[in-house]
């Protein structure tokens, strides 16, 4: 089945729409394990759920959390890591237990191990209830870089230099973006029983319009997505901008037409 979409005027409204999509899974089972993304791209979504905890709207204290990566060689407090973005932007502003949250443990060295514990971890917890996946400029999904095989799980990874620069902004000016991360692999990230996909901006409409109706494909790993049973992506108009009506349901808010022709 291809997947939902959903296209909204901005990233704004596209963000409350996946938040209310959110908070119906939350409602419907309270211990939700989530897998969950960092960026840009994810960060009005959480906003917006901090929101709405805290006009009650929302109760994340049975929610278990996996994040999808982290680079190596930085700690929890470090400038640029995940763990530090996370906590910034959600963990420190809503009520998920301090045990309840997991990072992989990037440690070059012990990678390998550690990338397997992980998975043990994920599969002790019940499996990845939902997934929250950004897409990157070059389609990666985490950082499955395009030539990631479709069945990779949690694993050491080089980061491409073009995805290096593009995460520069997130680090003190002088310091030197990480050029590797511990990662979810695809295989891992398409175990979820559900897949919550969001994209804005003019930037992501060539690789949106490939990934939902081009062919599936290691060179783009978001196109994985179309072989997930169960995946929802919310879009702004300019990210959809290069869709077209063949191929992929829509839901459209406040658009007379959801895709170009």
């Amino acid at each position: 089945m291809p997947p939902d979409v959903h296209i909204h005027a901005t990233e704004a409204e596209a963000s409350r729409a996946a938040a209310d999509y959110f908070l119906r899974r939350l409602a419907a089972k309270p211990d939700l394990v989530l897998g969950l993304p960092t960026g840009r791209t994810p960060r009005e979504l959480y906003r917006e759920l901090v929101r709405r905890h805290r006009a009650g709207q929302a109760d994340f204290g049975r929610v278990k959390t996996f994040n999808i990566d982290e680079y190596c060689g930085l700690g929890a407090t470090d400038a640029g890591s995940f763990r530090r973005f996370m906590r910034e932007e959600f963990f420190d502003h809503v009520n998920v237990p301090a045990e309840n949250i997991h990072f992989p443990r990037a440690v070059a060295d012990d990678a390998v191990e550690d990338s397997r514990l992980y998975e043990e971890s994920i599969a002790a917890a019940g499996g990845i209830d939902l997934m929250i996946l950004g897409v990157g400029i070059d389609g990666h999904l985490g950082f499955n870089m395009p030539g990631s095989p479709l069945d990779s799980r949690t694993r050491l990874v080089q980061i491409n230099e073009a995805t290096r620069a593009e995460n520069r902004s997130f680090f003190p000016p002088g310091s030197e973006v990480p050029t590797h991360a511990v990662t979810m692999g695809l295989g891992t990230l398409m175990d979820s029983r559900s897949c919550m996909v969001l994209a804005f901006g003019a930037r992501k409409a060539p690789v949106l319009a490939g990934a939902l109706q081009g062919p599936v494909t290691a060179d783009l790993p978001a196109s994985l997505v179309q072989q997930h049973p169960d995946t929802v992506v919310f879009l702004d108009r300019a990210a959809a901008a290069e869709l077209r009506r063949r191929d992929t349901r829509s839901r459209t808010a406040g658009m007379a037409q959801p895709f170009s022709t």
